[in-house]
């Protein structure tokens, strides 16, 4: 991933311009297929299922996926840029949630 590439660096500019969920909704429905948008929305599911230490079977029962997909989203949120640690402790701050453990 070349993060320096100007459409790369445009596109994040664009999240981050980005100041209500209604403008979030809206911009993310033009930029990906309503597929996508579900299966990011499940993949974040699972990231916080494994952050909460849910069982694979519990999240693969939630979310339809194969264990494959739970272990690859596993991988990301433990050995990954971070990304998903970094809004998850943002959201569960934010809604004074806590954590049942740690990834």
């Amino acid at each position: 991933m070349d993060w320096k590439d100007s459409k790369n660096k445009k596109l994040v500019k664009a999240i981050l311009a980005l100041e209500t969920p209604h403008e979030a909704k809206r911009f993310l429905r033009d930029l990906m297929t309503k597929g996508e948008i579900e299966e990011f929305g499940k993949r974040f599911k699972a990231a916080e299922m494994l952050w909460k230490k849910e069982s694979y079977s519990n999240i693969k029962k939630e979310t339809g996926f194969s264990s494959t997909t739970v272990a690859r989203v596993s991988k990301w949120l433990s050995n990954g840029e971070g990304g998903y640690k970094i809004i998850i402790n943002k959201l569960h701050h934010k809604s004074g949630q806590s954590r049942r453990g740690s990834a």
